[in-house]
């Protein structure tokens, strides 16, 4: 079985197997011969890429551009690597994640002490620098192309200040990294994907978030490559549930006022809603969903202690 499948319109998926199969995806846009990779996954994804590119034979000097959304690393962990392994590539990214592209040493070291020592290097593996010379600062409506394809930057704060999404035209899609939320294939409701927010720490702001996805589709997008997982066809039908559950998840919080001794209580209740709503179950909730909302709490309590302080 291939790690890859084209979407159409030059636009391949390719799993990132961070952590394990089926949680995020990364992108090679392909246009005459010359390619852009969204989103990097970590260096542990580098070899997926390679194998995709080689086997639609395309070298490694025809990438132009890697463009991760945000520096969350699941995201931008692999960015060094890629632009080792890539020798004409540039760095798109946004202005406020540049620095951590350069010099990632806070990146690394804020996420060692989350995980460990060990547990980093089994997930991420090498994270280098970027040469500044090769970086590409992605200004809100900016664009660059790939062989005449235009590729507009959106600044779409509300999951991180440093994110921005990618508008295709060619493809009428956008890459949302986590602005349009997180949806996995497999996760049907009413025989509808169920898209959810993604609030991890540090940077939730359910205000800018809520602008961002207004913002989104007023590009009419027919589809959404998301980071978390694979295309979502018509988000214009899915939006309102979404935009529903940001506001659940405030609404969670600010009934809790949660502490950080009422994560499990949180996590219990998070769990809960997605049951109550959506027919999850124990399984599901415990397994699949369980590091999504894990982080989701943390970012929710996080974010209700800094705005009631």
């Amino acid at each position: 079985m291939q790690d890859y499948q084209h979407l159409g319109d030059g636009v391949y998926h390719l799993d990132s197997h961070y952590i394990q199969p089926g949680v995020a995806s990364l992108y090679c846009i392909v246009q005459d011969g010359e390619v852009a990779i969204i989103e990097t996954g970590t260096a542990r994804s580098l070899p997926y890429v390679q194998k995709c590119l080689n086997d639609l034979g395309i070298a490694p000097q025809q990438v132009k551009y890697i463009m991760p959304t945000h520096v969350h690393l699941d995201h931008a962990g692999g960015a060094g690597v890629m632009m080792a392994a890539f020798p004409e590539a540039q760095l798109v990214i946004h202005p406020s994640g540049a620095r951590h592209m350069i010099d990632p040493s806070k990146l690394i070291a804020a996420t060692r002490a989350v995980y460990g020592e060990d547990v980093f290097n089994q997930i991420y593996g090498d994270i280098p620098p970027v040469d500044e010379a090769r970086v590409i600062i992605g200004e809100h409506d900016s664009m660059v192309e790939l062989n005449g394809r235009p590729l507009q930057i959106i600044d779409t704060p509300g999951h991180a200040y440093h994110h921005f999404c990618v508008v295709d035209e060619t493809s009428r899609g956008i890459f949302s990294g986590d602005t349009f939320g997180l949806s996995y294939p497999n996760l049907l409701h009413n025989g509808q994907r169920v898209v959810l927010p993604t609030t991890t720490p540090t940077q939730f702001d359910p205000a800018a978030l809520m602008k961002s996805i207004d913002l989104l589709m007023t590009f009419q997008p027919e589809r959404m490559y998301l980071t978390h997982f694979n295309e979502l066809p018509n988000p214009a039908a899915l939006v309102d549930q979404y935009k529903s559950w940001v506001e659940k998840y405030v609404d969670l919080a600010e009934r809790i006022k949660p502490q950080q001794k009422d994560l499990p209580l949180m996590i219990e209740q998070m769990g809960k809603m997605m049951a109550d709503e959506f027919g999850f179950s124990a399984l599901v909730i415990g397994s699949q969903l369980s590091m999504d909302i894990k982080l989701n709490c943390q970012g929710l309590i996080y974010w209700y202690q800094k705005h009631h302080d």
